[in-house]
């Protein structure tokens, strides 16, 4: 074994280097009948690695490169050029050796057995992964218990609901044991509850047995509570990669507090705060994302007549959109 494959394994589980992805497709000429071949620069030229142990958010708008760069990290896409190595194997040479060491969840495409129990789709990894019979059993027990799975074992997958599925889904890629986990918008279709219970189980996870872990969401606050760093592609091409407090320096980016008040009110007035709406007793207010919104919080508490609030994240779009403008790219 080279000094650079043991340096790989140790120090970095995942590594991209220039990595591109260009897809052929054909399409209309306005003018002609004929369809006509064109080259989309899915993937252009990414560098990035990550060091074992880490957890990651990788955002971006729709269409932006993620979900192809994932597949390429997985084996399913072969690179157009550079070099990619995941636990020290080239993904796309070494699929097979590769997926006993990822697990992976593919939003709403699931790995489980359609018209199977979701149990017996466990027991089918069990056997596929060859994973010890005692080892088994308690990693299901722990995603069971964790994910709130019992009453759900011997149901039919196709009777679940996507919330439901999304945390079978979970507990089965993690039945073998993975080094690196991919997670494509692991909390979608779940309500606040069962999101507070995900990410408490993700935490656990990476801080128990030190999983690697690379997670793609449109959801900002699975960033905030999971991961210390973010990376963000957008046509391709990394923009970003750093805290999450610097991506919404970047972007000048604000979030929301939603005030309802008990009846209605002239716009409430704080310092680092602005009222972008009012509806009635219902009042919008805008405030940097950087900032905490306890001190805003205890001070309209103290001051105005409060029924209930909410904060609302930026959304990942409005976050790059607003970066792009600051810095005038294209």
């Amino acid at each position: 074994m080279t000094s650079e494959v043991t340096r790989e394994m140790t120090a970095e589980v995942i590594r991209l280097d220039g990595v591109e992805k260009v897809f052929e497709v054909r399409r209309k000429n306005g003018r002609r009948l004929r369809r006509e071949r064109a080259q989309v620069r899915a993937v252009d030229g990414i560098t990035f690695s990550v060091p074992r142990g880490e957890m990651v958010g990788y955002i971006g708008p729709n269409g932006a490169g993620k979900s192809t760069t994932i597949k390429m990290l997985t084996g399913i896409l072969t690179p157009s050029g550079g070099r990619v190595r995941v636990a020290g194997l080239d993904p796309s040479r070494e699929r097979t050796r590769l997926a006993r060491r990822i697990g992976v969840v593919f939003g709403q495409r699931t790995t489980l057995w359609w018209d199977l129990p979701l149990y017996d789709s466990y027991r089918l990894a069990h056997r596929m992964y060859r994973i010890p019979d005692d080892r088994f059993r308690a990693n299901l027990d722990r995603c069971v218990e964790l994910l709130d799975l019992g009453e759900l074992l011997d149901v039919p997958v196709r009777q679940l609901s996507l919330g439901q599925r999304m945390r079978g889904d979970i507990a089965a890629a993690l039945l073998h044991d993975p080094e690196v986990l991919y997670l494509d918008e692991p909390t979608i279709g779940l309500d606040v509850v069962s999101k507070a219970k995900v990410r408490t189980f993700l935490r656990e996870l990476n801080a128990e047995r030190g999983t690697t872990v690379l997670l793609t969401t449109h959801d900002l606050t699975d960033i905030e509570q999971l991961c210390k760093r973010v990376m963000v592609i957008d046509h391709g091409r990394l923009v970003y990669d750093g805290a999450l407090a610097g991506l919404h320096e970047a972007g000048g980016s604000e979030r929301t507090l939603v005030v309802d008040l008990e009846r209605e009110h002239a716009p409430i007035e704080l310092d680092h705060a602005r009222v972008v709406r009012v509806e009635g007793p219902r009042q919008w207010l805008a405030f940097p994302a950087t900032a905490s919104a306890a001190p805003l919080v205890a001070r309209i508490a103290e001051r105005y007549p409060l029924v209930d609030l909410s904060v609302r994240e930026p959304d990942i779009e409005s976050v790059i959109a607003r970066m792009y403008a600051d810095r005038g790219l294209h």
